[in-house]
């Protein structure tokens, strides 16, 4: 039997800027706007509402509709999730209840379709596609979580202006935009739709969120249409700027619980584990450098939806049994990255992932490994990390080690226990 590495569990400090009173401060930043100018009593609003795991989802959307109704206004949801949920109206429905985001969590109607209006064509010829039932609507609420994209790079990743294109847009404008992304560079077409849809489709306003490192809402900032893109530029530095790391820049083996929509929209994070730019590597520049990943299982909330599992080398093959292929394969395909949806090479026990990938990562011997093992891309508080780490993880400030190195804890069919919180 192969001699595996000793691991030792760390806690890393970030920065722990959060917001306590999160309808308070979802109420102060929408009295800045000053809606009532806009909105008259009886108009309706439609509210978007995501498939990603933003935290504090339900909390944050009941405060907003409930601004909404104080001004007279009759707000629903819309779920603006491109092709997610299976690519249906009842899927994206099941989506947002699986956050908790119900109408009587909320306290507005929710209005599922995939049917669109396409209301122009940009200065490219591409058509601009828009939810029926928002664009129907008297006014659109754009709400949404800032951060960096996991394949793009930009002045604008992920938000409120992203939220405009491929959420709003559902199934039909996720897979135009993401084909003209391969003629145009991402920023063009994000700038270019956004830029029509602001015109056409009365955007009333934004509510952008950005999260810490411990997946906790430390920024809520209400933003006039007009002001999207320069303040989302900001808001994107500072959601970088706050955004969990591993703590090592380099593994042999990166061990991951569970991948899902709810965690990324790539499963798991590129930006953390290193593969933004290439599926299998780090290219030069980018950190981590992580070998191999190993993923050991996908969260309910994703539904079934295992895309991102093409960008590990390893998985457990109850991973592959929960996948729903269909459900991955049309997201993977839709957003132009039809490898996030190739299944790794599966093995039915953690043991034998790694006694498969150790022998495999270099002149290292398997038990001097560097392996780091986590929950998932989103909570990197607690990692465990093989002993190699240990003698920089004594040097380190921003590391605590709470426990002893100690032998991996594969039970008795060869399979380890989930990597929860100490």
């Amino acid at each position: 039997m192969l001699a595996l590495p000793r691991i030792f569990r760390v806690c890393q400090s970030f920065s722990a800027e959060r917001i306590d009173n999160i309808p308070q401060e979802v109420e102060s930043q929408l009295a800045r706007l000053d809606l009532a100018e806009r909105v008259r009593p009886g108009q309706t609003v439609a509210v978007t509402a995501g498939s990603r795991g933003i935290a504090n989802l339900a909390v944050i959307l009941r405060a907003l509709v409930g601004h909404l109704r104080a001004l007279g206004a009759e707000p629903f949801l819309v779920p603006a999730m491109g092709s997610h949920g299976g690519g249906t109206a009842e899927g994206q429905r099941e989506v947002l209840a699986g956050y908790g985001v119900t109408e009587a969590a909320i306290g507005c109607p929710i209005r599922s379709s995939m049917e669109t209006v396409v209301v122009c064509r940009t200065a490219e010829g591409v058509p601009v596609h828009f939810d029926r039932q928002a664009f129907e609507a008297d006014h659109t609420v754009v709400c949404n979580r800032i951060k960096p994209h996991t394949h793009f790079v930009g002045p604008i990743e992920s938000g409120l202006m992203k939220m405009m294109l491929i959420g709003l847009g559902k199934k039909a404008g996720a897979e135009v935009y993401h084909r003209a992304i391969q003629d145009y560079s991402f920023a063009q077409i994000i700038r270019s739709v956004a830029d029509e849809v602001i015109a056409h489709c009365r955007i009333l306003a934004g509510l952008a969120i950005v999260e810490n490192a411990n997946d906790e809402t430390a920024a809520i900032e209400a933003v006039r249409p007009e002001d999207f893109c320069a303040r989302e530029a900001e808001l994107l530095a500072l959601a970088r700027q706050l955004m969990a790391r591993l703590p090592f820049d380099r593994a042999d083996l990166l061990l991951v619980d569970r991948i899902g929509k709810d965690i990324s929209g790539t499963g798991l994070d590129t930006n953390v584990v290193g593969r933004k730019f290439d599926d299998h590597k780090a290219i030069d520049g980018e950190l981590p450098k992580v070998k191999l990943i190993a993923l050991r299982g996908l969260t309910p909330e994703s539904h079934g939806n295992a895309v991102g599992m093409g960008l590990a080398e390893f998985c457990r093959s109850c991973l592959l049994r929960e996948a729903d292929l269909a459900a991955t394969r049309l997201n993977a395909i839709t957003a132009g990255h039809a490898t996030a949806a190739m299944p790794p090479l599966d093995y039915e026990t953690d043991r034998e992932i790694l006694e498969t990938a150790l022998p495999s990562v270099g002149l290292a011997e398997p038990h001097e490994a560097r392996i780091l093992w986590i929950a998932d891309t989103l909570h990197l508080a607690e990692v465990e990390c093989s002993e190699a780490y240990l003698e920089e993880a004594r040097g380190r400030p921003d590391l605590e080690i709470l426990t002893e190195p100690r032998a991996l804890p594969l039970d008795s069919a060869g399979n380890l226990p989930p990597m929860l919180p100490q």
